[in-house]
C-alpha cells in the first residue's frame, strides 16, 4: 500500500496501527513490526545472576538499550520485571555478613574472625530491600538513552478492585502519553497468597500468581499489541528442553496444549513454562500477540527484542490462526524422508520421472502460458525490462526446456552409486568410494520460472529432495510448474520429494533449517546471493556474489572476432550473470580502426560506456568515468579500461573481478595459453563469448546455478555438482585395524610393490 501511495514507512506503519482494532491478535510474525504498544516481561532467570544473588548487568543493559530504541521509534514500551528479590538478597547478605563480622570482632579477644554463616533470608524482606535499588538501576540505564522511567508496584487486588484497576489503567495511560517507560513489578513485600487457578480456563480474570500472569493481565488491560516474555530457554518445546526428542515449536496454536510435555521450573522464579503458556494463551484470547523467547543467550540477547518486533523467527510465536498447509519445517522433514526414497529408486525409474516432466511441459503448454500471462500482466508495471524477459515464457522456451530435461534424464542413468575408487585395504577387505546425493536442497530463485523444472529435474536425477522458493512475481507460473513436477514424481510414489515453499516466512527463516537442509542454491541477482550468504546459519551456499565478467582484447586480436564476441558478451542478454561488464583493451589498439569499430558497434547497440581511470586519462573528451571498477551493471552499460599487456589484464581481473567468467580475444596462442593458465576464475575462455558460461551450452542439460566458490563445484553446476560421495568397506569379519608397528609392516609387505615397500 505505502509503495503505491508513495508514503514513507513510518507513515504507513502509523496508519496500519491506527486502523488495527484491538481484540484480534496478529496472525503472522511479519505483522509484529506494526506493534505499537509492547509489554516486555523479564523473567527471574533473565535478570538474575547465576549465583542468584544480584543482577546480570550485561543482559539487563542490552535489554534496556533495545527497549529504548523501540521507544524512540514511537512505540509505547512497558516492562514487567523480576529481580527485586535477587537484588535485595545481595544487599541483605552483604549487610548481615558485615554486621556479624563487626560484632564478632568486638566480642572476641583478638581480631581473628571465625566462619560467618548467613541465615535463610525471607523473600518478602529481600523484595523490600531490593526494590528501590532495582529501580535506581533501571533509571540510571535508561537515562543514558534520554528515556524516563516510572515505577509501578501492583498486587492481585489492584486488578480485582474496579476503582484500583481503573486508577492503574489511567496512570499507565498517562505515563505512556508522556513517553515514559513504566517499570512494573508485583509488590512482593506485601503480596497476598495467589488465587486458585480456576480462572485460567477462559474466563475474563487471571490471578496474579507471578510475573507471567501479571504481564498477561497487564497486556490485556492496556490493550497491548504484543507481549514478549523473556526466559532462559529458546521458547516452547514439545518435550522438556535437553531431552533427545525435544523440538522447539516455532508457532503455537490454541488447542495444541495436549501435545506438550512440561519439565521442571527454572532455578529461580516461581512460574515455569506451563505458567508462561497459560498466561500467553490467556493474553492471546484477550487480543494480544505473544512471543516467548530466550533472554539469556549471549549470542542473541543484544537483539532478541528488536528481532521479534521485526518479525524474525525468534522463540515461540502464539497465533490464533492455524495455516491450512504444512509449515516449512514440516515440508523440509517430508522432503528429507521422500528424498531418501527417491535416491533408492532404480536409475530407469528416475529417468521415467524426468521424461514424464518433459512431456508435461509440452502437453500442458497452454495451461503454463496462460498462468505466465497472468504473471506478466501484473508485473509489467513493476519489473524492469530485464526482469520481465526472465519472467516471460514462450513456446520456444518450453520446447528448449523439454529438450534439456531429456538430456538430464539420459545422464541420470549412472549418477548415483557410481564407483569412483576401489581399493583392497587388506585380504578380504575391499574399500569403495561411490557417488551419493547431497540430501535436501533449498533453491531460492527470483522471477525466472524456467528455473523450476530445470532444478527439479536435476534434483530428481541426482536423488536429492528439493525445497523451492520462487519469487512472488512468478507465483501463478510456479504453481502450475510445481504441480506438473509433482504429477511426474507420482509415477513412482515420491510426489513430495519436490516441495514448493509458499509460506510467509522470510528467506532468512528458511536459512535456519540447518538440521534438514544440506545445501542452499540462490538463483538470482547478486544482492539475493549476498543476502542468502549473510542469512544462512551453518548451511553451505552454492552461488556467486556477483557476475563481473571481463573481455580482454589483446594486441593480436582479429577484428571480426572482437566485434562478434564483444557484441554477444554484452548485448545478447545484458541482465545475465555471464554478460560482459568490463571491456579491457590493449593500449596499442587505441586510435586504430579496430578501436573505432568497437566503439561504433557499442554505440549502435545503445550500450552506455563508462571510462576506467586509465582510459579517461588518454582522452580529452571521454565518457563519464566509472564510479567503481567492481560494478555489475546488468544492463546495456559497460566499463572500458586500458591495459599494457596480457599480464596486466590478468592482474586487473584478479583485483576487480568476481571469479565468474573472463575472456581473452587473441590470435597469439602463447598469450592465450598464459591467460588460460594464470587466470583464477570459474570459467576462462579463448576467442569465445562469455555467454557460453551456461549449463545448457556446456552440455549439462541444465544448471542449478554458477558457482564461483573454490570448493565443491565450480562454474555452471549440473548433475555432477549435486552429488557427494561416501565410503563403503566390505570385510570378512576377521580382519581388524592394526596400527601397531608389526601391523603396519605386515600391511606394507602384503599390499605394496617391492620398490615402494622398501621406500616406506
Amino acid at each position: 500500500l505505502y509503495r503505491h501511495l508513495l508514503l514513507p514507512f513510518e507513515t504507513f506503519s502509523f496508519l496500519a496501527l491506527q486502523s488495527r482494532v484491538h481484540g484480534s491478535s496478529f496472525a503472522h510474525r511479519g505483522e509484529l513490526r506494526h506493534a505499537k504498544r509492547i509489554v516486555v516481561k523479564l523473567g527471574s532467570a533473565v535478570v538474575t545472576r547465576g549465583d542468584e544473588c544480584g543482577l546480570a548487568l550485561g543482559r539487563l543493559a542490552s535489554i534496556v538499550e533495545q527497549v529504548a530504541v523501540l521507544q524512540n521509534q514511537g512505540r509505547e514500551m512497558m516492562i514487567v520485571t523480576s529481580g527485586a528479590v535477587a537484588f535485595g538478597k545481595q544487599r541483605l547478605r552483604h549487610e548481615i555478613l558485615l554486621s556479624q563480622s563487626v560484632r564478632q570482632a568486638l566480642h572476641s579477644g583478638n581480631n581473628q574472625l571465625k566462619d560467618v554463616s548467613v541465615p535463610v533470608l525471607e523473600a518478602r524482606a529481600c523484595a523490600a530491600a531490593g526494590q528501590s535499588g532495582l529501580m535506581a538501576l533501571y533509571e540510571a540505564m535508561f537515562t543514558q538513552y534520554s528515556t524516563c522511567t516510572a515505577q509501578v508496584l501492583v498486587t492481585n487486588l489492584d486488578f480485582h478492585d474496579d476503582e484500583k484497576r481503573q486508577n492503574l489503567n489511567s496512570t499507565l495511560q498517562e505515563l505512556l502519553r508522556m513517553n515514559i517507560v513504566p517499570i512494573i513489578n508485583t509488590n512482593d513485600a506485601v503480596v497476598p497468597p495467589p488465587e486458585p487457578d480456576s480462572d485460567l480456563q477462559g474466563v475474563n480474570i487471571i490471578s496474579i500468581k507471578d510475573n507471567d500472569s501479571l504481564a498477561a493481565r497487564l497486556a490485556v488491560e492496556m490493550k497491548a499489541d504484543l507481549l514478549i516474555t523473556l526466559s532462559d530457554v529458546e521458547g516452547l518445546y514439545n518435550n522438556p528442553p535437553g531431552t533427545d526428542d525435544a523440538k522447539l515449536i516455532d508457532t503455537f496454536y490454541p488447542g495444541d496444549q495436549q501435545s506438550i510435555t512440561y519439565g521442571t521450573k527454572s532455578r529461580v522464579g516461581i512460574g515455569g513454562m506451563e505458567a508462561k503458556v497459560k498466561a500467553a494463551l490467556w493474553a492471546l484470547q484477550g487480543g494480544t500477540s505473544v512471543v516467548i523467547a530466550n533472554g539469556t543467550n549471549p549470542k542473541v540477547t543484544g537483539h532478541v527484542i528488536t528481532d521479534i518486533v521485526e518479525g524474525k523467527k525468534v522463540g515461540t510465536f502464539f497465533s490464533e490462526i492455524k495455516p491450512a498447509g504444512p509449515s516449512v519445517e514440516e515440508q523440509a522433514e517430508l522432503a528429507q524422508s521422500l528424498g531418501r526414497v527417491l535416491s533408492s529408486l532404480q536409475p530407469d525409474q528416475r529417468r521415467d520421472i524426468i521424461c514424464r516432466l518433459a512431456e508435461l511441459l509440452t502437453e500442458r503448454k497452454e495451461e503454463i502460458l496462460a498462468a505466465n500471462k497472468m504473471d506478466m500482466e501484473m508485473a509489467v508495471s513493476v519489473l524492469p525490462p530485464a526482469m520481465l524477459s526472465r519472467l516471460s515464457l514462450t513456446p520456444a522456451k518450453l520446447n528448449g526446456l523439454s529438450i534439456g530435461l531429456r538430456q538430464i534424464a539420459m545422464a541420470a542413468q549412472d549418477s548415483i552409486g557410481r564407483v569412483l575408487r576401489r581399493t583392497m585395504v587388506a585380504n578380504n577387505l575391499q574399500l569403495e568410494q561411490i557417488t551419493v546425493p547431497i540430501g535436501v536442497l533449498l533453491v531460492i530463485f527470483e522471477a525466472r520460472p524456467d528455473c523450476l523444472p530445470q532444478v527439479s529435474a536435476l534434483a530428481i536425477a541426482s536423488g536429492n529432495a528439493v525445497l523451492l522458493k520462487g519469487g512472488k512475481e512468478a507465483a501463478n507460473t510456479n504453481r502450475v510448474l510445481h504441480q506438473l513436477a509433482q504429477e511426474a514424481l507420482s509415477v513412482h510414489g515420491v510426489r513430495e520429494a519436490v516441495q514448493m515453499v509458499s509460506t510467509r516466512e522470510d528467506v532468512a527463516d528458511l536459512c535456519r533449517l540447518d538440521k534438514m537442509v544440506d545445501l542452499i542454491i540462490p538463483r538470482g541477482s547478486s544482492q539475493l546471493v549476498r543476502d542468502i550468504q549473510r542469512a544462512t546459519k551453518g548451511i553451505p551456499v552454492l552461488g556467486h556474489s556477483e557476475g563481473i565478467c571481463h573481455v580482454y582484447v589483446d594486441a593480436d586480436a582479429s577484428i571480426d572476432k572482437v566485434i562478434k564476441i564483444v557484441r554477444d558478451s554484452k548485448c545478447d542478454y545484458p541482465a545475465a550473470c555471464n554478460a560482459m561488464e568490463t571491456l579491457l583493451i590493449h593500449r596499442s589498439i587505441l586510435k586504430t580502426p579496430l578501436f573505432d569499430q568497437i566503439i561504433d558497434m557499442l554505440r549502435s547497440e545503445q550500450v552506455k560506456i563508462h571510462a576506467g581511470p586509465r582510459f579517461a586519462s588518454y582522452l580529452t573528451f571521454s565518457p563519464s568515468e566509472t564510479r567503481s571498477l567492481r560494478t555489475e551493471f546488468g544492463e546495456l552499460e559497460c566499463c572500458l579500461e586500458v591495459v599494457d599487456s596480457m599480464q596486466e589484464a590478468v592482474d586487473h581481473i584478479h583485483k576487480y573481478g568476481s571469479s565468474h567468467t573472463d575472456v581473452i580475444i587473441t590470435e597469439n596462442q602463447e598469450t592465450a595459453e598464459g591467460f588460460l593458465q594464470q587466470l583464477d576464475s570459474a570459467c576462462v575462455f579463448w576467442n569465445a563469448s562469455s555467454r557460453f558460461a551456461d549449463g545448457y551450452r556446456f552440455g549439462l542439460g541444465a544448471e542449478v546455478g554458477i558457482s564461483t566458490a573454490r570448493i565443491h563445484a565450480r562454474g555452471p553446476v549440473g548433475l555432477e555438482g549435486l552429488l557427494s560421495t561416501k565410503w563403503i568397506l566390505r570385510g570378512d569379519g576377521h580382519t581388524v585395524a592394526d596400527f601397531s608397528e608389526q601391523g603396519v609392516m605386515e600391511y606394507i609387505h602384503e599390499n605394496l610393490p617391492v620398490g615402494q615397500r622398501d621406500r616406506n
